[in-house]
């Protein structure tokens, strides 16, 4: 247990970076708690649903990266017409932006997904994360990153580790 909680903590510091978007530090926790489990050796068989749950996320991410460009085509005609427009226009093209923005985390949310599934088809992350961790490791490093500590630990796993996220106040 020490091995692990110490493992834990070496590998949040040296993997997570406090600019990058929420999904990029849950995977670097993902990667992390992955280290742990491997030094546990906390295998498990590849899914049989595996192959085809990657294809669905591939097609999701062929999906979105579609629509970004389409996005990117509107975002491009609105900025013309917002240059010598009304304001409505220029508002206008402010709104296409931002969903345009907002597709593009989209899309590397589904990139992380992938990789983080992928990442872990052979290790059982949640042997190591429910009997060998310090929670109170996790839970400082979720209020440290600002990561909400539902994207780390399920309903039943906030139950059980209640006191470590209460003694974070």
């Amino acid at each position: 247990t020490y091995n692990a909680s110490s493992t834990l903590q070496d590998q949040l510091e040296k993997l997570t970076d406090s600019d990058s978007l929420e999904s990029e530090k849950v995977l670097s926790y993902n990667r992390a708690n992955r280290a742990v489990a491997i030094l546990c050796n906390h295998q498990r068989s590849v899914p049989k649903t595996h192959q085809k749950s990657m294809e669905n996320l591939r097609e999701k991410i062929d999906k979105k990266k579609e629509t970004i460009e389409e996005a990117e085509k509107k975002v491009k005609e609105a900025k013309r017409n917002a240059k010598h427009g009304s304001e409505k226009e220029k508002i206008e093209y402010e709104k296409k932006k931002k969903q345009l923005d907002r597709l593009r985390e989209q899309l590397i949310k589904l990139e992380v997904q992938e990789t983080d599934r992928d990442e872990n088809k052979t290790i059982a992350l949640g042997t190591s994360k429910l009997n060998y961790l310090d929670p109170r490791i996790s839970v400082a490093w979720c209020k440290k990153f600002n990561v909400p500590i539902e994207k780390i630990y399920n309903k039943t796993q906030r139950a059980k580790f209640r006191w470590a996220i209460d003694m974070a106040g």
